[in-house]
């Protein structure tokens, strides 16, 4: 039976958290082949392990990678590093700065220098 740890009220075994991570990061990345496909972005994505690291045409990055023993997701973007939590539906910023997806549109498209959607 895996570590249980309670995030803004939610129970959470070790496993849960993995599932719910993996498939923030799968979403990412099938993000950013659909960008890429479908607009003149070019957003190299490389995934290692827990991390995955956008580079931008300019050479800007954002990284986000797992935070296993906190159970949290970890955003670094040009405007700052930002902490997420599942709340049971989505990942939101423990300091109330909103949702994943929608944070990670904005703080991309402001390095891309091109309006880009992320969606889980």
């Amino acid at each position: 039976m895996g570590l249980k740890i309670s995030i803004m009220g939610i129970v959470m075994t070790d496993s849960e958290f993995l599932d719910h991570a993996e498939r923030l990061l799968a979403a990412i990345e099938a993000n950013c082949d659909r960008i890429n496909d479908a607009s003149d972005a070019d957003i190299d994505n490389q995934r290692v392990g827990g991390m995955v690291t956008l580079v931008f045409g300019n050479g800007s990055q954002i990284i986000v990678n797992l935070q296993k023993p906190l159970h949290e997701v970890w955003m670094a973007a040009k405007s700052g590093g930002y902490h997420y939590k599942f709340d049971s539906n989505q990942w939101l910023n423990s300091k109330g700065g909103g949702e994943f997806f929608e944070n990670l549109s904005r703080y991309a498209s402001q390095q891309a220098n091109l309006p880009l959607l992320f969606s889980a």
